[in-house]
């Protein structure tokens, strides 16, 4: 089994997979919404995760409407969230340590700090 980050996929397969047209990945890549890893042929590899961008720059752009600059905006608040989250995180750790506390969460509630944008159904 691959890691959600190893660049598995080839672009006919993505294309291929999320129905769509290769050009359209290219242009996704051309616009910076995603990188796939390049082997030494300069064949594009994509990632589980870049997939999963993908997803999401498709269910934004087919299903909400949005253009590929607004998707761009959307994904870069997404990765601002993320970090913040992270940055969140670490600090209740320290403030933990500094109450006397472990720095092992032994918690049984585990946070997580991915999410997905939910589409609602009219």
């Amino acid at each position: 089994m691959h890691g959600y980050d190893e660049p598995v996929y080839l672009i006919s397969v993505v294309a291929k997979v999320l129905t769509i047209h290769p050009q359209t990945l290219r242009q996704y890549e051309r616009e910076g919404l995603v990188s796939p890893a390049r082997t030494d042929g300069k064949m594009r590899l994509y990632s589980q995760r870049n997939i999963d961008r993908i997803k999401m720059i498709l269910r934004l752009t087919r299903d909400l409407g949005v253009n590929l600059a607004g998707v761009d905006v959307v994904m870069q608040l997404k990765e601002k969230l993320d970090e913040y989250e992270s940055l969140i995180d670490e600090l209740r750790e320290e403030i933990n340590v500094l109450k006397g506390g472990s720095r092992t969460n032994n918690s049984l509630v585990k946070r997580q700090n991915t999410y997905d944008i939910i589409i609602f159904g009219e």
